[in-house]
C-alpha cells in the first residue's frame, strides 16, 4: 500500500517527505497497538448471517514484522537523506567551480584591459617620436636643398662665356660621340638577343620532342602492363565465378573495381550488364579480396579504379 504525499507552500522535498515518513510511522504504530490490544481480548462468537455468508477471521499483527516495516522506513528515511546531501553537496560543488570561473574570467579580461592601456601609452611615445624625428628630417632636408641651390648660383655666376662656349661644343661632340656609340651598342646587344632567341627555341623544340618521345613510350609501356593486369583480374574473377551455362551463356556485365595499392578490393559496383552475371561477378570479386596490381606507381594510377566487362567463358 504506497503513501500519497503533496507538497505544501514553502517546504523543500526533503521537508515533505521527513513530515510523511513520520506520520506514516505513527501510523503503523497506532495501529499494531490497536490490534495487540484486540489480540489480548477472548474472541466471541460470531453469529452465522442466514444467507450463509462467510465469515472474515481477524488476522493478529505480529510485532515482529511491525518492528522490520519500523527499521524499513528508518533505513528508506536515512538513505533519502544520505542521497539529498549529496546532492546538496554537488550543488555547492559547482557552484564553487562556477565561480571560480568567473574570477578567472574577470582577473583575465582585467589583465588584457591592462596591456591594452599599455601599447596605448606605447603607441602614442612611438607616433610623437616619429613625428619629432620627420619634423627634424625636413628641416635639414630644407637647409641641405637651400645651400645646394646657393652653390649652383656661384658656379653659374663664376663660368667664363668663352669657357661656356668651349665646354658646350665639347659637350656636344661627347654627346655625338656617346650616341653613336650606344646606337652600335643596341645593335649588337639586338642581335646577340635574336641569336640566343633562337638557339633557345631550337633547343626547347628538341626538348619538347624529346619529352613527346619519351612519354609517348611511356604511356604505351604503361598501357601495355595495365592490359597485362586486367587479364590477370579477369583470370581472378574466373576462378572464383560459379557460372550456370543456361542462364548466363552469351550475357556479359561491366564492373567498376577500386583497389588500393596493395590489391585489396575497396569497392565492386555492377554499372550494366546482365542481373545474374553481374551479381555472380561481384561475389567472385570480393571472394577474391586481393586482386593482382602493378608496384609501379604510373601502372597502378591507371588501375586504383578501373571498368571491366566480365563475360564467362563456357
Amino acid at each position: 500500500m504506497g503513501i500519497f504525499t503533496f507538497l505544501p507552500d514553502g517546504k523543500t522535498p526533503k521537508q515533505t517527505y521527513s513530515i510523511a515518513l513520520s506520520v506514516a510511522l505513527i501510523l503503523h504504530l497506532g495501529l499494531g497497538a490497536a490490534l495487540l490490544f484486540n489480540a489480548d481480548s477472548t474472541p466471541k462468537p460470531v453469529a452465522m448471517p442466514k444467507n450463509n455468508m462467510p465469515v472474515i477471521d481477524a488476522v493478529v499483527v505480529d510485532q515482529s514484522k511491525l518492528q522490520k516495516q519500523v527499521e524499513k522506513l528508518e533505513q528508506q528515511k536515512a538513505a533519502a537523506k544520505a542521497r539529498e546531501d549529496k546532492r546538496i553537496k554537488e550543488l555547492e560543488r559547482r557552484a564553487a567551480d562556477a565561480q571560480k570561473k568567473r574570477q578567472q574570467e574577470a582577473d583575465r579580461i582585467k589583465r588584457l584591459e591592462q596591456e591594452r592601456k599599455r601599447k596605448e601609452v606605447e603607441k602614442r611615445k612611438a607616433d610623437d617620436a616619429a613625428k619629432k624625428s620627420k619634423a627634424k628630417a625636413d628641416a635639414e632636408e630644407k637647409n641641405r636643398r637651400k645651400k645646394e641651390q646657393e652653390r649652383k648660383q656661384a658656379e653659374k655666376a663664376a663660368a667664363d662665356a668663352k669657357a661656356k662656349r668651349q665646354k658646350e661644343e665639347a659637350a656636344a661632340k661627347k654627346a655625338e660621340e656617346a650616341r653613336k656609340q650606344r646606337e652600335a651598342e643596341d645593335r649588337r646587344r639586338k642581335k646577340e638577343a635574336a641569336e640566343r632567341a633562337e638557339q633557345e627555341r631550337l633547343l626547347e623544340q628538341q626538348m619538347m620532342e624529346e619529352m613527346s618521345a619519351r612519354q609517348q613510350a611511356r604511356n604505351q609501356q604503361v598501357l601495355t602492363e595495365v592490359q597485362k593486369y586486367v587479364a590477370l583480374i579477369t583470370q581472378t574473377i574466373q576462378r572464383n565465378f560459379i557460372m550456370d551455362e543456361n542462364t548466363m551463356k552469351g550475357k556479359s556485365c561491366d564492373l567498376k573495381v577500386k583497389l588500393a595499392p596493395s590489391g585489396f578490393v575497396i569497392s565492386v559496383t555492377p554499372i550494366k550488364g546482365d542481373q545474374i552475371v553481374c551479381q555472380e561477378a561481384v561475389k567472385a570479386v570480393n571472394k577474391a579480396g586481393t586482386l593482382p596490381v602493378s608496384q609501379d606507381p604510373d601502372v597502378f594510377k591507371q588501375m586504383s579504379e578501373i571498368n571491366l566487362k566480365y563475360t564467362p567463358e563456357f
